[in-house]
C-alpha cells in the first residue's frame, strides 16, 4: 500500500485493541467515513485510490462510476478482497477486482450509461490498512446520455446526499482546476450538509492542465472561496499513463516534480500532493483517535475503582493456608450470624424492593394471615343455630326446659376452641418455611466454598425441624388450656344477665329495605332506612336518620314468607300482627324486600333477637317453637362473645410464643453453636475448599485488573506519542474574496491583481459574486468589500 501516514496509525490502533481485547471488550473506534464529491471526469476515483495507494477502480472518460462505491478497509494478516455479491470469493489480483466493478454495474444499470442508487459493498482486508469505509460516488452530471433518465442530476444528488449527511462523512469535495471554481457543484453539496466547514476538504485536480498563463495560485492559498480546512492540489495520472501502466509510486513522484518546478506553486510544494492529502486525512483519523481517548479512560478508570478492593484482597492469597482457612471458617459464620439478625431484625442495607422476604414476610404471618384463618374457621350463622337448636335439645332430653341451659353454651364453645387448632398448626409451618428460606438467603455469601454452605444449611435447617415440634406442642397446649375451663367471669364477656340489658337497649340492626305494599297512587315501592331495636322497627327517609316516617311497635308481631314475584328481582318477606289489627295505616302487614335472599335470612334472624319469631310452617322440617328460638339467640350471642376473647387470646400469644420457641432460639443457636458444630461435624480444612468457580473468579479478577491498569498505560502512550491538529477557525471574510469579478473565467491568470480593480475590486453593482460555500445567510450587497490590498511577498 502506498499511505505511509496510515501505516503509522496502524500500530496505535493494534495496541488499543490488543489492550482492550485481554479484558475481554472490544475496542469501537468508529473511524469516520471518507466520500469523495464532485462532478463528472473530476478524478474523484483517482484521488480515493491515491488514499489507499491501490490502482483498482475502473477509469475513463464520460461517466465511469455509475453506482457507489462503498469500500471497507479492514485490518488482516494478508491482502485480498471480497465482494457482498460474491460471498466467499476471495480476490488478490486487484485487476480482477476493477473487472468485477465493471462487470456488477453493466449487469445492474446496463451497458449504456445508465446509474442505479444500490451500492456495490467491497471489502479489502490487508495488514497496512485501518478499519475505514471510503465511498466513491457517481459524478454530478446535468445533460443525460444513453440510457440514464431525464432527470440524472436530481437522482445523483440525493444519492450523494444519502452518504455525505452522515456527520461521521468526511467529505472531499473534488473540483478540476480547468473549471470555474464558482460554479463548483461539489462545493454547493458540501455547503448544505457542512454549513460550518467543520468535515469538508477541498480537492483541485488538473492543475497540469490548465491553459497556459493561468494558474490556481489564488484558490490553493485559500483567497478565493476560502474554506475552513483550505484546499489541496493533487495531479493524478493521465488516462495515457494508466494504459501506460505508471503506477502510483511514479505517479506521486512526478507529481512532487511539478509543484517543485512550477513557479506558482513551488513555494507551497510542502503543502500540496497526494502525500499532503493523505496526511490531512490521517490526521483527522488520529484527532478521532484521540477524541475518544478520554471516554476510554474513563470507562477503564471505573471499572479499576470497581476491582481494586476485590484485587487487593485477592493479591498474596494463598489458598491452602490452614491459618487463613480458620480465619476466614470464624468470618463467614459470624457474617452468616449478622445476615440472619439483619434479615429477620430488619436493616437498612441491602433492601429488597421486589418482595417482602425475613422479619416482614413473618411479620405479615403473624398479623394478617394467621388473623386471616382464624376468620376461616368461624362457623356458619345457620349451622351454627342448628347446632345450638339440638344441644339445647338433647340436654334437656325427654322434659322440656325451662331455663336456658349452661352445658349447651359450654358445648358450643368448646368445639369452636377446637377449630382453632389448625391456624394455629398452620401458623407455625409458614414460620418455619420462612426461616428455613431466609438461611438459605443468608448463605448464599457462602457460595465460594460449597462444603460449608452445605454443611452450615443442614446444621441449622435441623436446629430449625428440632424447634417445630415444641413449638407445636406449645400451641397445641395453649388451644387445652382454652379448653380447660370456661371463664365466664371475664370483663369482656357479656354473661347472661349484661345481654339481656345490652339486647333491651341496643339497636339490633341497620340497614335499606324496601316496601312494596304502597299503593301506586301514593308512589308505589319506596326504598327507606330501617332501624331494629328490641322494642321497635323505625324507619327514616335516609341514613342520616333525621327525618323519621314511621315507628312500628313490635308487640304481637310474626314474620313470614313471600314468594318473589315472576317481575320481580328482589327478595322479600311480610310482617304480620297476631291479633289481626293493622300493621302499617290501613296495610295488614307490611311487605319488606332485599336484593339477595342473604340479606332476607339475616333480617329474619335479627328480627328474632328482638323477639319477632317466624310463622310457624307445615313445610319446615326445621321449625322451633318461639321459646327455644329465643333460647338458640341467647346462646348465639354468648358464643360470639366468648370467642372474641378467645380469639383476642390466640391471636396475641401465637407471635410471642413462636418467637420465643423458634425465632429467637434459633438466633441463639447460630451465635453460639453454630461455629462448634461446624468443627464436629468433620475435617475444617475440606469444609474451606474453595469452588472451582471462585478459583476462576480469582485468577479473573487479578488478571482484569493488570489488564486494565496495562490499558491505562497504553492510552496514556497514545495521549502523549499522538498530537490533535485544532480544527481551523472559522472562515469569516468569505465574500469579499469570492466576489471575483472574472465571471466565468478559469480559476485564475498567472497576472498580478492591479490596485483599481482586478480580482480584489468588488463586483459591479446589483451583481451578485458567485457562491462561496459554508456562509449561513444569502449574498447581500450590504456587506463592504475587502480593501484592496498586494499580496503578501512570496519568494519564488
Amino acid at each position: 500500500m502506498g499511505n505511509r501516514g496510515m501505516e503509522d496509525l496502524i500500530p496505535l490502533v493494534n495496541k488499543l485493541q490488543d489492550a482492550f481485547s485481554t479484558i475481554g471488550q472490544s475496542c469501537n473506534l468508529d473511524l469516520p467515513q471518507i466520500a469523495v464529491v464532485g462532478g463528472q471526469s473530476a478524478g474523484k476515483s483517482s484521488v480515493l485510490e491515491n488514499f489507499v495507494g491501490r490502482d483498482f477502480l475502473p477509469r475513463g472518460s464520460g461517466i465511469v462510476t455509475r453506482r457507489p462505491l462503498v469500500l471497507q478497509l479492514i485490518s488482516a494478516n494478508a491482502e485480498w478482497a471480497e465482494f457482498l455479491h460474491c460471498k466467499g470469493k476471495k480476490f488478490t489480483d486487484f485487476d480482477e477486482v476493477r473487472q468485477e466493478i465493471e462487470a456488477e454495474t453493466d449487469r445492474i444499470t446496463g451497458a449504456n450509461k445508465g446509474i442505479s442508487p444500490v451500492p456495490i459493498n467491497l471489502r479489502v482486508y490487508s495488514p497496512h490498512v485501518l478499519n475505514l469505509t471510503l465511498i466513491d460516488l457517481p459524478g454530478i452530471t446535468k445533460v443525460p446520455v444513453g440510457d440514464q433518465p431525464a432527470d440524472i442530476e436530481q437522482q445523483i444528488r440525493d444519492m450523494i446526499m444519502q452518504f455525505i449527511c452522515r456527520e461521521s462523512c468526511l467529505i472531499l469535495a473534488v473540483t478540476p482546476a480547468n473549471s470555474d471554481l464558482a460554479n463548483s457543484d461539489a462545493l454547493k453539496l458540501a455547503k448544505d450538509v457542512d454549513p460550518q466547514g467543520q468535515r469538508t476538504i477541498g480537492v483541485i485536480t488538473k492543475l497540469d492542465l490548465m491553459d497556459e498563463g493561468t494558474d490556481a495560485r489564488e484558490v490553493l492559498e485559500n483567497k478565493l472561496l476560502p474554506l475552513r480546512r483550505g484546499y489541496i492540489g493533487v495531479v493524478n495520472r493521465s488516462q495515457k499513463d494508466i494504459d501506460g501502466k505508471k503506477d502510483i509510486k511514479m505517479a506521486m513522484a512526478a507529481e512532487r516534480k511539478f509543484f517543485l518546478t512550477h513557479p506558482a506553486y513551488r513555494h507551497m510544494a510542502d503543502k500540496m500532493g497526494t502525500p499532503c492529502l493523505q496526511k490531512v486525512l490521517n490526521q483527522q483519523l488520529t484527532n478521532h483517535i484521540r477524541d475518544t481517548l478520554p471516554a476510554f479512560r474513563s470507562k477503564l478508570q471505573t471499572q479499576l475503582l470497581a476491582l481494586d478492593k476485590e484485587a487487593e484482597e485477592y493479591r498474596g492469597y494463598r489458598p491452602d493456608d490452614p491459618g487463613r482457612k480458620t480465619k476466614q471458617l470464624l468470618q463467614m459464620v459470624q457474617q452468616f450470624s449478622v445476615d440472619f439478625e439483619k434479615r429477620i431484625e430488619g436493616s437498612g442495607d441491602q433492601v429488597d424492593t421486589v418482595e417482602l422476604s425475613g422479619g416482614a414476610k413473618i411479620n405479615r404471618i403473624f398479623h394478617e394471615r394467621f388473623p386471616f384463618e382464624l376468620v376461616k374457621m368461624e362457623c356458619d350463622d345457620k349451622e351454627m343455630r342448628r347446632e345450638i337448636s339440638y344441644a339445647i335439645k338433647n340436654i334437656h332430653g325427654i322434659r322440656t326446659g325451662l331455663f336456658t341451659p349452661d352445658m349447651a353454651f359450654e358445648a358450643i364453645v368448646k368445639k369452636q376452641i377446637v377449630k382453632i387448632k389448625e391456624p394455629c398448626i398452620k401458623c407455625v409451618d409458614m414460620v418455619i418455611q420462612e426461616l428455613i428460606n431466609t438461611v438459605r438467603q443468608c448463605t448464599n455469601k457462602l457460595d465460594c466454598f460449597p462444603r460449608l454452605r452445605e454443611e452450615t444449611e443442614r446444621i441449622v435447617t435441623s436446629h430449625i425441624r428440632d424447634r417445630e415440634s415444641k413449638a407445636k406442642d406449645q400451641v397445641l397446649l395453649l388451644i387445652d388450656v382454652q379448653l380447660s375451663y370456661i371463664n365466664t367471669n371475664h370483663e369482656d364477656f357479656i354473661g347472661f344477665a349484661n345481654q339481656y340489658i345490652q339486647f333491651r337497649s341496643d339497636v339490633i340492626r341497620k340497614g335499606w329495605l324496601t316496601i312494596n305494599n304502597i299503593s301506586i297512587i301514593k308512589g308505589g315501592a319506596k326504598e327507606y332506612w330501617f332501624v331494629l331495636t328490641a322494642e321497635s322497627l323505625s324507619w327514616f327517609k335516609d341514613d342520616e336518620e333525621k327525618e323519621k316516617k314511621y315507628m312500628l311497635p313490635l308487640d304481637n308481631l310474626k314474620v313470614r314468607d313471600v314468594e318473589k314475584g315472576f317481575m320481580s328481582s328482589k327478595h322479600a318477606f311480610a310482617i304480620f300482627n297476631t291479633e289481626q289489627r293493622n300493621v302499617y295505616k290501613d296495610n295488614r302487614f307490611l311487605e319488606l324486600a332485599c336484593d339477595t335472599q342473604d340479606e332476607v335470612d339475616s333480617w329474619r334472624a335479627s328480627l328474632l333477637r328482638a323477639g319477632v319469631y317466624p310463622e310457624r310452617s307445615s313445610n319446615d322440617n326445621f321449625s322451633m317453637d318461639p321459646q327455644l328460638e329465643r333460647k338458640v339467640e341467647t346462646i348465639r350471642n354468648l358464643v360470639e362473645s366468648y370467642m372474641a376473647i378467645v380469639n383476642k387470646c390466640i391471636r396475641d400469644l401465637m407471635p410471642k410464643t413462636i418467637m420465643h420457641l423458634m425465632i429467637t432460639n434459633v438466633k441463639d443457636f447460630i451465635n453460639a453453636e453454630l461455629l462448634a458444630q461446624l468443627y464436629s461435624a468433620g475435617d475444617q480444612g475440606a469444609l474451606m475448599d474453595e469452588s472451582q468457580e471462585q478459583v476462576q473468579r480469582r485468577d479473573e479478577v487479578l488478571r482484569t485488573h493488570q489488564s486494565l491498569k496495562e490499558a491505562l498505560a497504553i492510552i496514556g502512550d497514545i495521549s502523549t506519542s499522538t498530537i490533535s491538529t485544532p480544527m481551523p477557525p472559522p472562515v469569516n471574510d468569505w465574500r469579499s474574496g469570492s466576489n471575483s469579478p472574472t465571471g466565468s473565467r478559469r480559476m485564475s491568470s498567472g497576472q498580478r491583481p492591479s490596485p483599481g480593480g482586478g480580482r480584489g475590486a468588488p463586483p459591479p453593482p446589483n451583481r451578485p459574486g458567485p457562491l462561496g460555500p459554508f456562509n449561513n445567510s444569502a449574498d447581500s450587497p450590504q456587506v463592504p468589500s475587502r480593501p484592496n490590498r498586494a499580496p503578501p511577498s512570496i519568494p519564488r
